[in-house]
């Protein structure tokens, strides 16, 4: 057998050995990091509404694929020891920077809420709560204020009765301020939206927040569902990206389902 060859396989064993134990561990953590995300605040449609998948996608490519793929270039079994570590050291040091990054962002605009409130559907997450604000929750409706441990909830985020007081909500929220949905101390449950939600049910075919080719799939999705796109039983769900499409129950103001438009 050629020396060059034996020494040559040699090398390759040793770095795709070092690159495999490094894709295992970089893919344990991400899952692990990940799944506790997602089961905890992220599952549908808080995964959907948040557009969480361009941050995933930094994380997995950074530290699923381009760290281990760098080990596997540097590994070396010539080099000396403590060479060899300092170099995957540093490789590690930079998925945990970016994986640190992506779980900051992805805690930190973690779905809170999923509300009703007027005309829409709307997902609250905790960036979008002021301090102040979630002071003033936790203080004036504790039940239903957020916490750092809190799970995602559905909630009635009604004006309050007072016109004042509804009219400084409406000024500031057409101003890009505080709307009444980031205002937690006025938060109520669920089931005491429900008669308001049923009579501002729409037919998608009417609604303005999306386009006629998503109307054009909404349509076929509903008919799954035993309902047309001319049908009053729906509202927009509104994220940070294309809405969805709730099918509600007109007769009990349930949630049926949520439609992807695209």
């Amino acid at each position: 057998m050629c020396p060059g060859f034996s020494a040559h396989g040699l090398l390759m064993k040793f770095r795709f050995k070092a690159f495999g134990l490094h894709v295992f561990g970089s893919t344990c953590l991400f899952v692990l990091a990940l799944g506790c995300l997602y089961f905890g605040w992220y599952r549908w449609p808080g995964w959907y509404l948040s557009g969480a998948l361009t941050i995933v996608l930094m994380m997995a490519g950074i530290d699923v694929v381009l760290g281990p793929l760098l080990t596997l270039i540097i590994a070396n079994p010539g080099k000396p020891r403590r060479v060899l570590a300092r170099d995957i050291s540093m490789i590690v040091v930079v998925q945990l920077v970016a994986a640190g990054y992506g779980i900051t962002t992805l805690w930190h605009g973690r779905p809170l809420y999923y509300t009703y409130s007027e005309r829409f559907l709307e997902m609250v997450q905790a960036t979008d709560l002021s301090n102040e604000e979630i002071a003033l929750g936790q203080k004036l409706n504790p039940a239903l204020a957020p916490h750092w441990y809190s799970l995602p909830r559905w909630i009635y985020a009604p004006l309050p009765k007072d016109e004042k007081l509804s009219g400084q909500i409406m000024q500031s929220a057409t101003q890009g301020g505080d709307d009444v949905i980031q205002m937690p101390r006025y938060y109520r449950p669920w089931e005491e939206g429900s008669s308001e939600l049923r009579t501002k049910l729409r037919a998608v075919n009417k609604m303005t927040e999306i386009g006629q080719k998503d109307k054009e799939v909404a349509a076929v999705r509903m008919r799954d569902l035993g309902v047309t796109a001319d049908q009053p039983v729906a509202l927009p769900m509104m994220g940070r990206g294309k809405p969805l499409v709730g099918v509600i129950d007109p007769a009990t103001g349930q949630i049926r389902a949520l439609i992807r438009v695209d």
